[in-house]
């Protein structure tokens, strides 16, 4: 980058004047390194999380993201010695870039995925590397501009105080507000709209400075009025791009603090999708949850007192209302958008049988290990229908530590009933998750059934005392019958018991054997 002025020349001029500025454009510059900081951080948080989402394994997908943004940020503040000529001209068409093609990057990459352009992760590192490159070099010109206005000591306590104010501020917006209600496109489009305010600012501010600037302030205009557009647009943009992603209508979504949730139909059958993850098909939803509850269940004749971990959808809860002598039932579900929405909405609530809504149903939206914490409840039978441990945040709920914990909360003839993933696609993960639950003392019944959708399904009975068979089943039942329960807990040569270990809360070696065991699996 060249301009008729040389950078020295320039530089020289501009510390003969650090006094006779106003300090309010001091304030500005400032101001502007706030906007810029958080909106460095918001791409990068934006470009993590988008990767997450589409990709899994927050873990890996944050970290190598963070890495390869921070990475070219480096690369960008070398770069920005070569910047020459007038600064502030230079400043202002950065800022524009940054603005359009961080804006923008939500969008490009979730419609890239979504439309299977390409090899995904080598485009999300590009955009990254990009984006990342452009916010290097802005830093390091705020610097250069301001040493007309401050001496070099406060100059650099001041830029970078107000570098990390800027990005403190975004890493508590991002969780909290801006993703859960704002979605990821949404969020990168006004962070986008924020760099375009700060290089608009600068050129009012610095036009004394900028001659010749009016195909800059048209630019400036055509960024901004594209960046407003895509940000109207946003929601009909992502709603297009994501029914690309399933082969069936979609007929509702949202995003809730916790997941994404989408609802499909085709003709009679209704699925649900967290996070691009099938949960259910109403086809045959009922061979899953009648396996998951009823072999336990329906062998404690004394149960009265129920808990379910995880199952906002109500089916295992409808499932335990079949037996008249249960008194209560707490559900602790994680998301209160999955218990509204299964509790409310008819097409939802004709499947699980209007359950949640039962007199005997609490439902409690909470994280499942700190209610146990919090509570001294005791039960008779204990459903954890939790997501697979896809990573480590889901991967805690089938560690020692939680089952621990469980452990504590279940009578002395209890039972716990765990869903724990397919024995043929995953098996030494399942296998996993039936040593973690004896490596706490508990004695465990290991069974599978056949689920169309998701194929071969594996659950544990667990209790202090061996699992006993049930000698009846409540009506009403399409799936399970007596006779055929035992060969259930029969599993064949390529789903029989492998080696394996506990999975413990500081190592989770569960999230990453199932990751490889996954990888490449579709149904």
């Amino acid at each position: 980058m060249t301009d008729s002025t040389p950078d020295f020349v320039q530089d020289s001029a501009e510390s003969s004047e650090r006094d006779s500025h106003p300090p309010r454009m001091q304030h500005a510059l400032l101001a502007s390194v706030f906007i810029i900081a958080s909106c460095g951080l918001a791409y990068e948080l934006v470009a993590a999380a988008l990767a997450s989402y589409l990709l899994g394994d927050s873990i890996t997908q944050f970290s190598t993201v963070i890495g390869a943004y921070l990475f070219a940020m480096g690369i960008g503040s070398w770069l920005s010695r070569y910047v020459e000529g007038n600064l502030v001209r230079r400043f202002v068409q950065i800022e524009l870039a940054v603005g359009v093609f961080g804006g923008f990057t939500a969008v490009a990459l979730f419609l890239a995925f979504a439309a299977q352009m390409g090899p995904f992760r080598g485009l999300l590192y590009l955009a990254v590397l990009v984006v990342g490159v452009l916010v290097g070099l802005e830093i390091p010109l705020v610097m250069r501009i301001l040493k007309r206005e401050v001496t070099f000591r406060d100059l650099v306590s001041q830029v970078l105080a107000v570098d990390y104010l800027g990005a403190l501020a975004v890493s508590l917006l991002f969780p909290l507000l801006l993703a859960p209600y704002l979605g990821l496109m949404r969020t990168g489009l006004l962070f986008g709209l924020l760099n375009v305010g700060v290089a608009v600012y600068a050129l009012f501010l610095f036009r004394a400075q900028l001659t010749h600037s009016g195909v800059l302030r048209l630019f400036a205009g055509a960024c901004f009025l594209l960046l407003a557009g895509g940000l109207a647009v946003a929601g009909k943009v992502s709603d297009m791009a994501e029914s690309w992603l399933y082969a069936d209508e979609v007929i509702h979504m949202e995003s809730s603090p916790y997941q994404r949730i989408v609802i499909t139909r085709w003709r009679d059958d209704v699925r649900l999708f967290l996070n691009q993850n099938l949960q259910f098909s109403s086809k045959d939803e009922y061979r899953y949850h009648e396996a998951l509850v009823h072999p336990g269940l329906a062998a404690l004749p004394e149960a009265r007192r129920v808990l379910v971990l995880g199952g906002g959808d109500g089916f295992a809860v409808r499932e335990i209302l079949r037996y008249p002598r249960i008194q209560s039932l707490v559900l602790v579900d994680l998301d209160p958008a999955m218990t509204r929405l299964f509790s409310t909405a008819p097409l939802l609530t004709r499947l699980n049988d209007h359950a949640l809504k039962d007199a005997r149903v609490t439902i409690v939206n909470d994280d499942a290990a700190r209610w146990l914490e919090e509570h001294a409840d005791v039960f008779d039978f204990v459903v954890a229908d939790f997501p697979d441990p896809a990573n480590f945040a889901l991967g805690k709920l089938y560690s020692t530590s939680f089952y621990r914990l469980l452990a504590r909360h279940l009578a002395p003839d209890g039972r716990i009933a765990v869903q724990s993933t397919s024995p043929y696609y995953a098996r030494r993960s399942f296998w996993t998750i039936v040593a973690t639950l004896e490596a706490v003392g508990l004695k465990t019944a290991p069974y599978h059934a056949l689920v169309p959708s998701f194929g071969e399904w594996g659950y544990v009975l667990a209790g202090r005392e061996a699992p006993v068979m049930p000698a009846a089943y409540p009506e009403g039942l399409r799936f399970l019958t007596v006779a055929g329960t035992q060969d259930l807990f029969h599993f064949p040569a390529d789903m029989a018991r492998l080696p394996a270990k506990p999975n413990r809360l500081n190592e989770q070696g569960l999230v990453r054997l199932f990751e490889q065991e996954w990888q490449g699996v579709s149904h």
